[in-house]
């Protein structure tokens, strides 16, 4: 018998997102941002990040309030789902975040503790975790430090750059920087030995998986 309900699939909600956006963005953004996500895929970026069977390095990083949180402490009391998501400003991200947050008390059968990670401020990290009423560690990764390590750092490029500029998404004011970089959208499911069991990372940031897939993986640990 299954340990868990499996939680209702998030990919409805994707779709009606990336619709939506189509209709409401330029023609020109939405293909902008689209030839971006071409580009990071032929890179083979999501490929060559860190995957199962793979260590993770430790880290520390500041949740909302500021107050360090080390991925050593919480692999001490169970497993961990790590996810690194591009910012508040991303609507696929925050359907992502909504949704675990519901499913948290799943993630918690499993002794699991739910992290999200993301390369903005801490005042917008505390934003994030304010808005969605998130009930985990949201933790402010300035200049994608973590992220590089887990090999999930990019560059937008100029082109999207200032696309996301001209929609009102200016990266140096979220991110604290002019880098203009991001960490792809990265979901890990992180054995208490500091092992990747699952793994997802994509290219495409409208993709993200379904909590019961993590769910699963959890159950196999």
């Amino acid at each position: 018998m299954s340990k868990y309900t499996a939680p209702a699939s998030i990919q409805h909600e994707l779709a009606a997102t990336a619709q939506h956006l189509a209709s409401v963005l330029p023609a020109t953004a939405s293909h902008t941002i689209d030839a971006g996500i071409a580009a990071v895929h032929a890179t083979g970026l999501a490929q060559h990040s860190l995957r199962a069977g793979h260590k993770v390095p430790d880290f520390t990083l500041p949740d909302a309030l500021g107050q360090p949180v080390a991925l050593a402490a919480l692999l001490a009391a169970g497993p961990v789902v790590l996810v690194f998501y591009r910012g508040n400003w991303c609507p696929y991200c925050n359907v992502q975040l909504r949704a675990y947050n519901q499913a948290l008390a799943q993630f918690k059968g499993f002794n699991a503790t739910l992290v999200a990670v993301s390369p903005q401020t801490p005042d917008l990290t505390n934003l994030t975790a304010e808005e969605k009423e998130l009930q985990f560690p949201v933790l402010s990764d300035l200049g994608n430090t973590v992220a590089k390590q887990f090999g999930l750092a990019y560059q937008v490029g100029d082109a999207v750059y200032h696309t996301l500029h001209g929609v009102g998404i200016d990266l140096a004011t979220f991110n604290g920087d002019d880098s203009g970089e991001l960490p792809l959208t990265g979901t890990f499911v992180i054995a208490q030995d500091g092992t990747i069991a699952w793994a997802a990372t994509e290219a495409n940031f409208k993709q993200r998986p379904d909590p019961a897939v993590l769910l699963e993986a959890l159950a196999k640990l």
